[in-house]
């Protein structure tokens, strides 16, 4: 890719109308513009060039779950390529630890180099089985007390960069310090626990809230539960942009409250598919209405894609593009450490996404390749 076709680029100072240049490497070499205003970028008609879109909580897609193992990452991974996500961590289920084992061990390769195709595998994000039984949301019940040694073993086969658990079980809280030792980010999630708990967790090191406001104690005015402590403590959170998970008022006081919010799809085996039963881990899940949802009713992740979200962000809420660009990559990048994605600068990686003046995906480059669509 050299040069990007002419159009508004978001950097880190603003937009620039201009054009970017990536290396060899796959970085970008330079980005040469003249800087313009969002209005004036949008009044131009020319194509958006954003930092690609980084998601830090997905399940499946294409009809495949991370589960299953083999190939189903690669094949989850082409397909939110094609919706703009250019980097992502595979998240697994609450599982027996022989599950969660080949589900780890078909990742590691694709944690260790790019694919030929489709989106980065940055790591895994272990959401349970370290969780709460009385807050499973769409989990099977194979909860346990977090145990580090498994911890340990699951995390030399891939890397766990995020990992969800619930302080109040016991033995979790004393966790933190040493998972946040070997390099993870740690999330609260999945909990029953109060907000007292919520923040002793954060004070131990947890560093953000895993799908915020489900699946966790909510809020009342004299017990504010975890989704108080976020709102009152959290410099990050994870937020499912699809107008199901959380109405779009609680989405508003979360974008006011968190500096750092940043969404996700918690997308399954259901996105990119026509409605029907999928797997989510060892359960059947079925999509139906833009929704997915077990037997009895209850929301099982999403079908949502990155591009999806982001023009939720814009047409539904009313955030700026350069906000709601933020809100897609940048923070999630910024959560994980990450100076060299989520941004379009010298040096950064050549992840990019090309969009339309509709918001509608054109073009997809991970690590400077274009991605077929």
């Amino acid at each position: 890719m050299n040069p990007s076709p002419d159009a508004c680029l978001l950097t880190p100072t603003g937009f620039l109308r201009g054009r970017l240049r990536c290396d060899d490497r796959g970085r970008i070499a330079a980005i040469d513009g003249t800087p313009i205003d969002e209005a004036q970028a949008r009044a131009s008609g020319l194509p958006w060039l954003l930092p690609g879109f980084i998601d830090l909580h997905l399940h499946g897609g294409a009809g495949r779950d991370v589960m299953q193992g083999g190939d189903s990452a690669q094949a989850i991974a082409q397909l939110h390529a094609r919706h703009g996500t250019t980097s992502w961590l595979a998240t697994t289920m609450t599982a027996p630890q022989e599950d969660l084992t080949q589900a780890f061990t078909a990742l590691a390769p694709l944690c260790q180099a790019p694919a030929p195709a489709g989106a980065r595998v940055l790591g895994v994000h272990l959401e349970g089985p370290y969780i709460s039984e009385q807050r499973l949301g769409a989990q099977p019940d194979f909860v346990r007390p977090a145990q580090l040694g498994e911890i340990r073993a699951l995390h030399a086969l891939a890397p766990i960069r995020l990992l969800t658990l619930a302080p109040e079980v016991h033995g979790n809280q004393a966790l933190i310090e040493a998972l946040c030792a070997m390099g993870m980010r740690v999330q609260i999630g999945h909990s029953s626990g109060s907000y007292e708990q919520g923040v002793a967790a954060l004070r131990c090191g947890a560093t953000g809230f895993t799908h915020l406001f489900n699946a966790m104690s909510g809020l009342h005015h004299r017990e504010p539960g975890m989704v108080g402590a976020a709102l009152a403590h959290a410099e990050y959170a994870e937020l499912i942009p699809d107008l199901l998970h959380v109405h779009p008022g609680a989405m508003r006081a979360a974008l006011r409250a968190i500096p750092r919010l940043y969404c996700v799809t918690d997308a399954t085996a259901a996105a990119g598919m026509p409605d029907g039963p999928y797997q989510l881990g060892r359960q059947t899940v079925n999509k139906c209405l833009g929704g997915v949802r077990l037997a009895d009713g209850t929301l099982a992740g999403s079908v949502l894609t990155m591009d999806a979200a982001l023009r939720n962000l814009v047409q539904a809420l009313g955030l700026s593009l350069a906000e709601a660009s933020a809100r897609v990559s940048t923070h999630a990048a910024d959560h994980l450490g990450l100076a060299d994605r989520g941004r379009l600068a010298p040096g950064a990686w050549a992840d990019l996404v090309l969009l339309d003046p509709q918001l509608q995906v054109q073009a997809v480059w991970v690590e400077g390749r274009l991605q077929a669509r």
